[in-house]
Formats: C-alpha cells, sequence, structure tokens
C-alpha cells in the first residue's frame, strides 16, 4: 500500500478520498511541519500532500527515494523547487481556477475595510469611545468613479475588476501579455504600462504569481509614484512588496492606507507593521471559505490517487515530466 504524507489536516472531504486505499501519514499538529518533519515524512511516502507554507526543495527531494508526486494544495508553486521535482521523475500539481472568486471577494473586503476604516471603527466602538455621529468621525475614501488599478490580470484579477464595475469603477490594468480585445471591452478595462497603472489608481490591487523576476516589483520607487490618496492591496505574494518601504511610506503618510492578506516573510511581519493605524492586516485567508478549501482538498487527493494509478493528473504543474 503506497504512503502519503499529508503536511496539515486538510478537510475531510480530500481525506475521504484516500482513506482505505493508501496509508496516510498525517501531521497532527495544526501547524506547519518543521524541517525535520518534513524530512522524515518523505522518506518513504510515494506522494506529498503539503502546503503553501512547506518548503520542498532539492534537499527534501532527494530524501525521498520513492516520491512520485508533490500535491501543493495552492495554485502557486514558488514554496517547490520544480527543477529538482523534474530531475527526479516526480509530477508537481496545484489547484488552480477554484480559489478564484473567494480570492476576489477577500481584496474586495481589504479594500472596503482599510478605506472605510472598518477595523478602527469597530475597535473604537467596542472600546466605549463611540458617543453619536460626528462630521469627521472616520471619514474615508470613495469608490464610485475612482480607479481602480490592477497588477495581474488573470482570473483573479478579473475577477475583481468584474466587482469593480458594479462599484462604477474606471479599471486600468497591466499585465505581460495584454488581453484581448473584446475581454477588455467586457471589463471596460484599459490597458496601461506598470507605471502608468501605478500612477493613475486610486486602489492598486495586486494578482500576479511570484518569481524572482517580480520580487520587490512595488519598492520604494514605484511607491512614490503612487498618489498620496491611493490605497494598496495585496492578496497575491508577500514578497511582490518591499515592506520595509511600505511602513516607511505609510508611517510618513506617503500614501493613504493599504491592506495585506499575505506578508514577505510569512508568518513572520516586518517591524513596524503592526503599529500602523492606516493598515489592514488579514491572516492570509484569501481562500478561506468552507466550499473553496474543500474543493482545493479534493483536487489535491484527486491528482494524487491519479499519479498513484498511473493515470495523468488534471493540474500538472511541469508536464514535461510526464513526456
Amino acid at each position: 500500500m503506497s504512503t502519503i504524507f499529508i503536511t496539515r489536516k486538510i478537510p475531510e472531504e480530500g481525506l475521504k478520498m484516500l482513506e482505505g486505499k493508501y496509508r496516510l501519514k498525517i501531521n497532527p499538529a495544526d501547524r506547519p511541519v518543521t524541517r525535520q518533519e518534513m524530512l522524515e515524512g518523505v522518506k518513504e511516502a510515494e506522494a506529498l500532500l503539503c502546503m503553501l507554507t512547506d518548503r520542498v526543495d532539492r534537499d527534501v527531494i532527494e530524501r525521498a527515494a520513492n516520491l512520485k508526486v508533490v500535491a501543493n494544495m495552492a495554485v502557486g508553486v514558488d514554496n517547490i523547487d520544480l527543477k529538482a521535482c523534474t530531475e527526479h521523475g516526480i509530477v508537481v500539481t496545484n489547484t488552480p481556477g477554484v480559489l478564484t472568486e473567494a480570492t476576489a471577494d477577500l481584496t474586495w473586503a481589504l479594500l472596503l475595510a482599510v478605506t472605510r476604516h472598518i477595523v478602527a471603527g469597530d475597535h473604537f466602538v467596542r472600546a466605549g469611545k463611540f458617543n453619536g455621529w460626528a462630521p469627521l468621525l472616520f471619514v474615508g475614501g470613495d469608490l464610485f468613479g475612482k480607479t481602480l488599478g490592477i497588477i495581474g490580470m488573470g482570473r483573479i484579477g478579473q475577477a475583481v475588476a468584474r466587482r469593480g464595475l458594479g462599484f462604477g469603477m474606471r479599471i486600468v490594468y497591466t499585465k505581460r501579455e495584454r488581453l484581448p480585445l473584446e475581454v477588455e471591452k467586457e471589463f471596460k478595462a484599459t490597458y496601461l504600462p506598470l507605471d502608468e497603472v501605478i500612477r493613475e489608481a486610486d486602489y492598486l490591487t495586486l494578482h500576479l504569481p511570484y518569481s524572482p523576476e517580480v520580487h520587490h516589483l512595488i519598492n520604494r520607487k514605484r511607491l512614490e509614484m503612487m498618489k498620496p490618496t491611493a490605497y494598496l492591496i495585496n492578496t497575491a505574494r508577500g514578497a511582490l512588496i518591499d515592506e520595509q518601504a511600505l511602513v516607511e511610506h505609510l508611517k510618513e503618510h506617503k500614501i493613504a492606507g493599504a491592506a495585506l492578506d499575505v506578508f514577505e516573510k510569512e508568518p513572520k511581519l516586518t517591524p513596524g507593521l503592526i503599529e500602523l493605524d492606516n493598515l489592514v492586516l488579514a491572516p492570509h485567508t484569501g481562500s478561506a471559505t468552507i466550499s473553496t478549501r474543500r474543493i482545493m482538498a479534493e483536487m489535491a487527493a484527486k491528482s494524487i490517487a491519479a499519479v498513484l494509478s498511473g493515470v495523468k493528473p488534471e493540474h500538472v504543474v511541469n508536464p514535461e515530466v510526464l513526456e
């Protein structure tokens, strides 16, 4: 019976697809596996079901003599050494598509929370400070007629744009390859170079995968390009933003505010972030809806079952390994 190492407990629906058919070795603790636990866990495993918080590097791959598949319960795979996996004939899969709407919803939740001071207002009321309506109490920014700038106009970026239309916003975007004209027309979106999107946006939101080429894409120079009344939202990957530069800009009120669901050195926070009152923080919950996490678990389990049965899985990140 094949052994599957699961680095963290997943929704029951995913486990039920594997129970009885395979030997499951599951991390019992509600925390990421330690380095040593990862190295021990993959020793005898033929399949690894991991999270985006797990570092699956060459050392891990070379310790896993029997490993055939790494199923990442996430869309991004920057936590996995794809080259090492391919060299060792290991299939890598992910869970794309399913978390599009959930992540777009959270993007808007963060955008509204930061611009309308929802978190600060909640704390204010709970602290017994609310004495009635006041003309200048927690005044925030408007959305209608403002410009929504989207960096990365894939599935999630387009879902965010669709919601922006409902708020009567002007949509500008940038992408490695420009969208077809009919898609631009659907979202009433205007393509602009990256720096122009940054300069024009009243709300700037990031929706692109991480790679070394886009490390600190939003750096000190580009933060300087933003309007002083603009807001920055990131539900993609933390390292897209130079957080130290962001701390300084927010502290000096060079931009109006920011909202982050992901962090540069997650789960550690860059010093200064938690002291800022013009920043909303969320604990990487972009895909955290019951149905989304359930489907992600089922997709990962299905990919493992396919590979162990000699069948090509649906979502292969390194298809060359199967050629």
